[in-house]
C-alpha cells in the first residue's frame, strides 16, 4: 500500500544538474512514487540568485537561506548539488543533525572530508549517498559498494573526466595540438572557461580518491592521490604512441600492491594499447575498468557528465534513500575496515616510454643503456633516429618503480651526450 503523506525533498543548488533534478521529480512524479512507495515533494530550493526564472519550479519554493531550509525539521532528504567545500559541508552536517538524509554529487567535498561526513551520517542514523559524484550517469559507486561487496577488487582503471577525454581523442584522431583541441572543447561546451580542474587532473583525482576508498575499504583522501595533468601531451607523443600500437588517455588508477599490503591512487596521462577496452572510449564519454578476484574484468561505460545524465544518478540515489526512509533503515555507510596504508607514487611499478634528445654519434646508446642498468631498470625496446649531429632516442622499459625511473632520468640528464628529456609517459593497461 502506498503511503499518501509525501516525503519532502530540499534541493540545494538549481544549476545545470539541480534544474534537471527538479524537472525529473516533476515530470516523473507518478513513477517515482510507485517505485518508492510514497510521493516525493519538492519542499524548497536554495539558490544564490532568486530572481532568475526557473521553468517548472514554483517561485514560492525558492530561497537564498539554505541553512534555514535544511534546519526545518520536516525535510526527509536533502539533495546537494552546489559543489565546493563550503557551505556544502556545513549544510550537509546540519541536515543530518536536523533529521534529513543526504544525496550529494560533490566529489571535491567527499574526496576531502568523506570520512567526517560518513561519521556524521552514522551518528545521526541517516544515509549519505553519492552515485553522481563519480562518472555521471554510469552506475559505479553502488556496484563497487554493494554488488562487489563479496569480492576482492584489485584494480580500478578509468577515464573519469569527459573534457580531457574529448581533448585527447581530438588530438589522436585529427592530429590537432593541445590548445587547438582545448579551444574546440570550449566552443562545444565540454570545457569550462577555466579548464584547470579538468586538464590538470584535479577533478579526476577527487574521483580516484572516492573510488579507491570504496574499492579497497580504506580511507583515501584527495591528498593521497598522485596527480599529473595533461597539458604537456603533444602531437609527437601521439605519434610515438601509434608506433607502439597505443593511444593516450588521462587515467585514474587505483590498485592494490602485489602483496596486498598497501594501495595506491594516481591520475596521469598514459599510453594504453589499442586492444584495451578503454582505448576505444571516444569523445566526452567515461569508462571504468574494474579487476577483481572472483568477477574478473568488468567495464562500466557511458556519459560521465551533463545535466540529465548526472541528475539520473541523483534520482537513483533519491529513490534508494527514500525507500530506506520508509523502512526505517539506512543503507551501507563507509567501509574502511581494511585501513590499508596508501603508498606514494615512488612505489608504483609500471612500464615507461622515454623520449631523449641525444647527440648523433657512436657510443650514445651504450651510455644510455648503462645508466638504465645501473638503476635496475630493464629496457624492452629502443628506437633511434638522427641526422646532422642530433638524434632522438626512444626507450620503452619493462616494469619498474617510479622511484627507480626517477633516478634513471636524473642520471641521464647528467650525460654530456643527452641534450634533454623530451617526454616521459607511463604505459598502462597491459
Amino acid at each position: 500500500m502506498m503511503r499518501t503523506r509525501p516525503l519532502k525533498v530540499a534541493l540545494l543548488g538549481c544549476g545545470v544538474v539541480g534544474s534537471e533534478v527538479a524537472r525529473i521529480m516533476t515530470t516523473h512524479a507518478a513513477d517515482l512514487a510507485a517505485r518508492i512507495g510514497a510521493p516525493v515533494e519538492l519542499a524548497g530550493v536554495a539558490v544564490r540568485r532568486p530572481g532568475k526564472v526557473r521553468d517548472g519550479i514554483d517561485p514560492s519554493l525558492v530561497t537564498t537561506d539554505a541553512t534555514a531550509l535544511v534546519k526545518r525539521g520536516d525535510i526527509d532528504v536533502v539533495v546537494e548539488v552546489i559543489g565546493g567545500i563550503e557551505p556544502a559541508r556545513t549544510l550537509i552536517t546540519t541536515a543530518f543533525e536536523h533529521g534529513a538524509s543526504v544525496v550529494s554529487a560533490n566529489k571535491a567535498l567527499l574526496a576531502q572530508d568523506g570520512a567526517d561526513l560518513h561519521a556524521a551520517a552514522e551518528a545521526n542514523s541517516k544515509d549519505l549517498y553519492y552515485e553522481a559524484a563519480v562518472a555521471g550517469a554510469i552506475p559505479l559507486i553502488r556496484p563497487l559498494r554493494e554488488s562487489l561487496a563479496g569480492d576482492k577488487v584489485n584494480r580500478v582503471l578509468g577515464i573519469v573526466n569527459g573534457t580531457t577525454n574529448f581533448i585527447l581523442d581530438k588530438m589522436d584522431s585529427t592530429g590537432a595540438g593541445y590548445q587547438e583541441a582545448l579551444d574546440e572543447a570550449t566552443a562545444l561546451g565540454y570545457a569550462e572557461a577555466d579548464p584547470t580542474a579538468d586538464v590538470e587532473g584535479f577533478d579526476a583525482a577527487a574521483k580516484a580518491a572516492i573510488l579507491a576508498g570504496i574499492a579497497f575499504h580504506t580511507r583515501v583522501r584527495l591528498d593521497d592521490v598522485y596527480r599529473e595533468g595533461m597539458t604537456e601531451v603533444t602531437a609527437a607523443d601521439f605519434a610515438s604512441a601509434r608506433e607502439m600500437g597505443c593511444t593516450i588517455k588521462l587515467l585514474a588508477i587505483c590498485e592494490r600492491a602485489a602483496d596486498g599490503a598497501s594501495v595506491t591512487a594516481r591520475v596521469h596521462p598514459a599510453m594504453i594499447p589499442l586492444t584495451h577496452p578503454l582505448a576505444s572510449v571516444r569523445g566526452a564519454y567515461n569508462a571504468v575498468f574494474v579487476e577483481s578476484d572472483a568477477s574478473g574484468q568488468l567495464m562500466f561505460y557511458g556519459p560521465g557528465a551533463g545535466g540529465a545524465p548526472t541528475a539520473s544518478a541523483v534520482l537513483g540515489d533519491l529513490v534508494a534513500v527514500c525507500r530506506n526512509r520508509l523502512n526505517g533503515a539506512t543503507g551501507p555507510g563507509e567501509s574502511s575496515y581494511a585501513a590499508l596504508p596508501v603508498s606514494g607514487m615512488g612505489e608504483v611499478v609500471t612500464r615507461y616510454h622515454i623520449s631523449l634528445d641525444v647527440a648523433d654519434k657512436p657510443g650514445v646508446l651504450a651510455q644510455v643503456a648503462t645508466v638504465f642498468a645501473e638503476h635496475g631498470v630493464s629496457i624492452d625496446t629502443v628506437r633511434q633516429q638522427g641526422k646532422d649531429g642530433e638524434a632522438s632516442l626512444v626507450v620503452v622499459t619493462h616494469r619498474a618503480s617510479d622511484a627507480a625511473l626517477g633516478g634513471t632520468v636524473e642520471a641521464l640528464r647528467k650525460l654530456d651526450t643527452v641534450r634533454g628529456v623530451a617526454s616521459i609517459m607511463r604505459v598502462e593497461g597491459e
